[in-house]
């Protein structure tokens, strides 16, 4: 794809995803998205991007941008166990690059920042799971895929929103211990009680984006967009999600089922209770539906710059370098494999 053309379709396609995107700030990112395209060909590379990076980043390289592939963290981590790059740009945050690293121990994962945390994450450590283990003992625990390395090694199997449920169905036992997102854990309760009755043992992490969907927000809304249809996250509070889903309907989910329901619903207004930026995700791919989005930003995501995922690829192959690779030692990524391993048999 020539320069030209590349510029007019990252343009256009940015445009749907963002319509009130600046035309000197276009111009400024497309300098950028030519050079790593360049870059990227140059030094054997390929960036994946989560649908909560900034819209710019979700561009996809047959749209003039720099994403060879967009998702959600399942789809993500299917891409990463696929990739033949040497090198593997994440723009994401880092429990992500590090899922990446476990997957890929013989290619180099750049993480753009390293700033790019996660309150989730941090909300629990390796330590705590075996405290809980000591705790609960002979009960599975299942990790969602939210969480480090280190937390990862001492689970029985991760998840992520998408296939949280059949994970949970799958186990014999009455009991699994389920971490750390409590409002997540509390959603796949109420089905999971209901259908198995098997009893979940939560941990107290919350994502600080999520946790601001309260049911007052999420209400008022509705009040001004009465046939507009909610789609919102596991991760959501659930007496948002119960309250939420009354009247018009709507989706509980993760991000990919948000997005099929869109896609499959005849209705052509939503409230999005997710990350602002899967707002213009949803822009892109169905324009001609109205979002209404409280507009959220996860502080960690954007992190993630097109100036730092540049300045990421320009420094594979000099000492900077070592500012961007993602490291683990031996014996906690074989430990956390395990558990990613059979996440992905539920893909």
């Amino acid at each position: 794809m020539t320069a030209t053309l590349t510029r007019g379709a990252f343009s256009e396609k940015l445009r749907a995803m963002h319509p009130f995107a600046q035309t000197e700030e276009i111009a400024a990112l497309q300098e950028a998205v030519e050079e790593i395209r360049e870059l990227k060909r140059e030094k054997n590379a390929v960036v994946l991007s989560h649908f909560y990076m900034p819209p710019e980043l979700q561009v996809q390289h047959s749209d003039g941008g720099i994403a060879d592939f967009v998702g959600d963290s399942l789809g993500l981590s299917v891409a990463a166990k696929s990739v033949e790059a040497d090198n593997i740009i994440f723009c994401g945050v880092k429990f992500m690059a590090e899922t990446a690293k476990i997957l890929n121990p013989a290619k180099q994962v750049l993480l753009p920042s390293f700033e790019a945390g996660c309150s989730l994450a941090e909300s629990i450590t390796g330590a705590d799971v075996r405290r809980l283990k000591a705790q609960y003992p002979g009960v599975p625990v299942v990790a969602y895929i939210n969480t480090y390395a280190e937390t990862k090694a001492e689970s029985d199997i991760c998840c992520t929103s998408r296939n949280a449920l059949d994970i949970a169905r799958s186990f014999d036992s009455d009991k699994l211990i389920f971490l750390p997102d409590l409002f997540m854990g509390r959603n796949l309760q109420n089905k999971i009680k209901a259908e198995t009755g098997k009893e979940l043992i939560l941990w107290e992490g919350k994502c600080e984006v999520h946790e601001q969907f309260t049911p007052k927000r999420i209400n008022g809304l509705k009040l001004m967009y009465p046939e507009a249809q909610v789609l919102v996250h596991w991760e959501v509070p659930d007496n948002t999600v119960a309250d939420a889903l009354t009247g018009a309907g709507g989706v509980v989910g993760s991000t990919s089922d948000i997005l099929r329901f869109v896609g499959e619903s005849k209705s052509n207004q939503f409230i999005l209770g997710s990350e602002c930026d899967l707002g213009a995700t949803l822009r892109g791919m169905y324009p001609e539906k109205e979002f209404i989005v409280p507009c959220i930003k996860c502080p960690h995501m954007k992190q993630i710059t097109m100036q730092r995922t540049l300045q990421a690829l320009r420094a594979i192959g000099t000492e900077a370098e070592q500012w961007y690779a993602v490291h683990l030692s031996e014996d906690i990524r074989q430990r956390a494999l395990l558990p990613i391993e059979r996440m992905l048999a539920f893909a």
